[in-house]
């Protein structure tokens, strides 16, 4: 037996056991939550900086925190669902946030042409690297927020997934409840649309 801070025992080596349980794999939580729902607090501290990033680039910080809090609520209530055995689960819950983000979606369209008449916001910046240097990079950016406000929603879904997720095509997929193609085909589609809409700046850009 062994003496906690507190002056209580309990058997030796549990401590190990606890350190190793933190470090399961994400399905390995999301199994052990069923029966232990505290399990799913080490999810929320793993994947909540990643989301809030995503989420306040796309809708701001004033509905982010409510965004990120109903993605986990959604995600436990749900959780007896996962069926994903991989280690990370951040594409299941990037899609739960995906979706939710679309009841804000005049808040987002009205965030990107805020950006795109102040060009001040650096949310953008993972697009524009590419940008030549002649051009003025806040020029660029609020260019590139105006043709990202003017994208049908299934398409800017999938490619800021891509960009700002950074999720691969199968994990955009699985997130989304779309087929592969799907995905492939609104990302060519919004990257058709960008560069037509951003060619004066460069033709060489990429996106």
């Amino acid at each position: 037996m062994s003496a906690d801070d507190e002056g209580t025992t309990r058997p030796a080596g549990s401590r190990v056991l606890t350190d190793a349980r933190a470090g399961d794999d994400d399905a390995a939580v999301v199994r052990d939550s069923i029966a232990d729902p505290e399990r799913f607090a080490v999810l929320v501290r793993r994947h909540a900086p990643a989301l809030h990033r995503y989420v306040t680039r796309r809708i701001g910080q004033k509905a982010s925190e409510d965004v990120v809090a109903e993605t986990f609520l959604v995600a436990f209530r749900q959780r007896a669902g996962y069926t994903d055995d991989g280690r990370d689960c951040l594409p299941w819950l990037y899609g739960i946030a995906t979706r939710l983000v679309q009841r804000y979606w005049r808040t987002e369209a009205r965030q990107l042409r805020l950006l795109a008449r102040t060009g001040t916001d650096p949310v953008t910046e993972p697009f524009t690297d590419r940008v030549d240097a002649a051009v003025s990079a806040d020029s660029a950016k609020a260019r590139l927020a105006g043709a990202l406000a003017r994208l049908p929603a299934s398409q800017r879904d999938a490619l800021l997934l891509l960009v700002w997720a950074e999720l691969s095509y199968d994990q955009i997929a699985a997130a989304t409840g779309v087929p592969m193609g799907t995905v492939q085909s609104r990302i060519s589609r919004a990257r058709q649309r960008l560069r037509k809409q951003l060619a004066d700046l460069n033709p060489s850009i990429t996106f």
